[in-house]
């Protein structure tokens, strides 16, 4: 058994799996918190390290302890962690010990406003085609993993998607600015956690920092067909090797895209200029990681997509449904766009929930502005209660619709979310959902049964 390692906060979805991958790498794991969800509740129990009893129990902070991880649930008054930092042991944010876990392998950071679970899931499904060993760190749950952190003694890399958000309750630095990487990358920017990151230059000011920290002798991999990525790619230091990438050229097909790379055609199942884009980031990043472009290209033509990333949902002559996690306004085009693209002579009725901190702030909806306008019909929710309880000003409907412009449709009830989707989907559709909630416990599936219905008795 290695050493004793205490979570406070263990039920987090991010702290949960790095709990559960320093179990399986034989560390003796213990955890609190003062409330735990499925699914994190059920995987802590599988592994036999859910917490006897809710709640925080200062009792557990012992001398003998390696390591205390502090999630960001926990506030700074909690009472494990006045004990930890009395006794002088050592704290860490999830990010920091992810860095001292990772700090002798090479370390490939996926960065960027939208698409770091895409790339970063492409890259381990290529590592894992090609039966290249690799570490990793995914913050969302990819079919086919039961845990969505892995950490070996024996893995030369680490794979770590590197979010923007803050670390910890006691640590304000971006999560992405503790893991000094080899190898970076950096998809796009699009002004997000504006709770935290008050304007956009502060914002984009993370990424340039971001690009600092990378080691010395190692690669930035950068988009060139988002300006402010491009920016900070061709003006990086010399002291580290610059990569660009840009989409590549595709034709469609029924089943997905085809991509012509240096006189070869390969197959692929996913779909979309920015899927494709990202694939190209993807496959140089895991160039620099020594995998042909020819061998990447091979194996992911069995690639499928990232789980909630436009997600095939329901398939039938006369229906299809898809899912995204699409929230912020660039993902929201690009996916928008893309299932356009992909069905060009079908209806698309697109339906989004604002939903995160950011989307539903006032000054913030104006950057929605034309985000939905290649569907045919489109429609926004979003529900006046979350915006009570996240303590925000209320949003007027029709401001909402004015500023995303066009023909959008507002609602704020799910009842009506329903409804409007009954209204406007027919015979021959593409229905699109998306966002980063569930339209209030919306159930897809139940829903394109009950489309699918009313279609064909029509």
């Amino acid at each position: 058994m290695k050493g004793k390692i205490h979570f406070i906060a263990i039920g987090g979805s991010a702290m949960h799996n790095l709990a559960i991958a320093l179990n399986r790498n034989g560390y003796e794991v213990s955890g609190s918190d003062d409330e735990i969800f499925e699914p994190s509740r059920s995987r802590l129990n599988r592994e036999g390290i859910l917490p006897d009893a809710i709640g925080w129990n200062a009792d557990k902070i012992t001398e003998d302890l390696e390591a205390v991880i502090l999630g960001m649930h926990a506030r700074e008054d909690n009472p494990e962690l006045i004990k930890a930092k009395g006794l002088g042991l050592k704290i860490y944010s999830y990010p920091e010990y992810l860095y001292e876990q990772s700090k002798n392998k090479i370390r490939v950071v996926i960065g960027g406003s939208h698409g770091k679970t895409t790339i970063t899931s492409m890259l381990l499904h290529a590592m894992k085609e090609l039966n290249i060993d690799v570490d990793y760190m995914v913050g969302a749950q990819l079919e086919g993993y039961d845990c969505m952190v892995k950490i070996t003694d024996e893995a030369k890399y680490m794979i770590l998607e590197g979010d923007e958000y803050l670390s910890s309750p006691i640590d304000r630095r971006p999560k992405f600015h503790l893991y000094y990487p080899n190898i970076a990358l950096i998809s796009g920017i699009a002004w997000d956690h504006i709770n935290v990151f008050p304007t956009f230059e502060n914002y984009v000011d993370q990424f340039r920092q971001f690009i600092d920290l990378i080691e010395d002798g190692g690669a930035l991999v950068f988009n060139t067909e988002d300006e402010e990525v491009r920016g900070l790619g061709e003006n990086a230091g010399s002291q580290i090797r610059r990569i660009p990438y840009a989409t590549p050229d595709y034709s469609i097909t029924e089943t997905g895209t085809v991509v012509h790379h240096e006189g070869t055609a390969y197959p692929l199942s996913v779909f979309g200029g920015h899927n494709l884009q990202n694939l190209m980031g993807a496959m140089k990043v895991a160039e620099q990681m020594g995998v042909s472009n020819s061998d990447f290209l091979h194996v992911m033509q069995g690639f499928t997509g990232a789980g909630k990333r436009l997600q095939k949902v329901w398939e039938s002559d006369q229906l299809l449904v898809y899912k995204d996690f699409a929230h912020s306004p660039s993902k929201l085009k690009a996916t928008t766009k893309a299932v356009k693209e992909q069905y060009p002579d079908r209806k698309l009725v697109a339906c989004m929930e604002l939903h995160t901190f950011s989307s539903l702030q006032h000054n913030f909806i104006p950057q929605y502005s034309g985000a939905m306008s290649t569907a045919d019909v489109a429609m926004v929710y979003f529900s006046p209660e979350v915006v009570s309880h996240k303590r925000l000003p209320e949003l007027d409907p029709n401001y909402v619709r004015d500023e995303f412009g066009g023909d959008t449709n507002v609602v704020t009830s799910s009842e009506l979310v329903k409804a409007f989707i009954r209204e406007h989907t027919n015979s021959g559709d593409v229905l699109l959902l998306m966002s980063s909630g569930n339209f209030d416990g919306l159930d897809y599936d139940e829903l394109a049964k009950e489309l699918e219905e009313t279609i064909k008795s029509v």
